[in-house]
């Protein structure tokens, strides 16, 4: 069965692995030896040329892998009004493997958005490039505002100025979505009909063992769980009719390592209660759980559709397609197939470094979603 709208039947949740001649571009701007203009103009052209990529690829939803950034949420973040970019003793949270550079954000005033954030021109471009193509539609990604509330409120290092320059808390909590409604409509005027907020927080409040964190903190979790449902929903609250905005939950990725450890339970009706047109579900490994969970797409009364992320981003070896198709239809039992898509389940570069495997297998990953998708929904997916 055919889809033509995002998220699409085969999706992807948007970093490629960078180019050797673009992390060498990089090096050379930080070194000296090229401008700030060379680089970027190095970026536009390996933009272009991974855009052609995604387009043989079968891929409908197309970005700019996210080469322009150091980060999948801080060089997003750290451009917002009262925001800052930072270097810590070392990255607040500790992965399963190598450890995060050391860089943050922090708030150093009220929160806001200004149009003239560079992630609009960097759509604008993108764009540009992709309209050359035919039946395919840009995509942009950005950082849910929750992982802002994470950092100052759940995961600081301590030295959060959040109560000294929030005195009130709620208001910290509307300028957060009031700030995201702009960028919406930013990126709506620039011509963005394809938006994911890409969220770490809610796998955040699902880890036992960050749960037990915060309430020795004396936050509750559910509660802050309802909080971050009413600030995404306040922000899409200006989303137009036209638009599609998707999020998608990860437990991290950085160098094919993880953060965090937990089923979506403890978290999936806040999670489900958002109006979202479309969920991007981590479900490569037994750390997400199963999928009951997904029970509360039906209690939500919503047609969103669920990506599952069952084809792992972190490793070159491809999954059986006997287990994928499998899976697939035991998710089947919560959600009709027709509200069902597949995808890697997460990207392949979150941060510049990437993931460990070579750029020729991670296209050998969105092949292998391609062929089992027209086994489950038809050659025309």
């Amino acid at each position: 069965m055919g889809k033509q709208q995002a998220p699409y039947r085969v999706d992807h949740v948007g970093s490629f692995l960078r180019t050797d001649r673009l992390k060498t571009a990089k090096a050379e701007e930080k070194d000296g030896q090229i401008s700030l203009s060379e680089r970027k103009a190095i970026e536009s052209e390996e933009i272009e040329a991974l855009v052609l990529e995604q387009v043989k690829s079968g891929l409908k939803g197309i970005t700019d892998g996210e080469f322009r950034r150091g980060w999948w949420h801080l060089d997003f973040l750290e451009n917002l009004d009262g925001v800052e970019g930072y270097v810590p003793e070392q990255y607040n949270q500790v992965f399963s493997g190598k450890a995060a550079p050391a860089y943050n954000v922090r708030l150093v005033g009220q929160v806001d958005f200004s149009d003239t954030h560079p992630f609009i021109e960097d759509f604008r471009q993108l764009k540009h490039v992709v309209d050359q193509y035919e039946d395919v539609q840009t995509k942009a990604t950005i950082p849910s505002p929750t992982m802002l509330l994470r950092q100052e409120l759940l995961a600081n290092d301590g030295s959060s100025k959040l109560a000294e320059i929030y005195p009130d808390i709620n208001e910290f909590y509307r300028d957060l979505a009031d700030a995201y409604k702009k960028a919406i409509l930013a990126f709506y005027d620039a011509g963005c009909r394809y938006l994911q907020f890409d969220d770490t927080n809610w796998a955040f409040l699902a880890d036992a063992t960050k749960r037990e964190e915060i309430e020795e903190k004396g936050i509750d979790p559910e509660y802050i769980a309802a909080i971050c449902t009413k600030i995404i929903n306040d922000a899409l609250s200006v989303k137009p009719d036209d638009m599609v905005i998707t999020t998608h939950i990860c437990r991290g990725n950085h160098a094919s390592s993880w953060l965090f450890s937990g089923g979506y339970e403890p978290i999936a009706k806040e999670l489900f209660a958002t109006d979202y047109d479309g969920f991007f579900l981590e479900y490569d490994s037994d750390r997400a759980g199963d999928f009951k969970p997904l029970r509360y797409w039906k209690e939500s009364g919503k047609n969103s559709q669920v990506v599952l992320g069952l084809v792992t981003s972190k490793t070159p070896e491809l999954e059986d397609p006997a287990q994928i198709k499998a899976r697939v239809q035991e998710a089947t039992q919560y959600i009709p197939l027709d509200y069902l898509s597949i995808s890697p389940q997460c990207g392949f570069a979150s941060t510049e470094e990437g993931n460990r495997l070579t750029i020729a297998e991670q296209w050998d990953k969105i092949q292998h979603l391609q062929t089992i998708a027209e086994d489950i929904w038809g050659t025309h997916v």
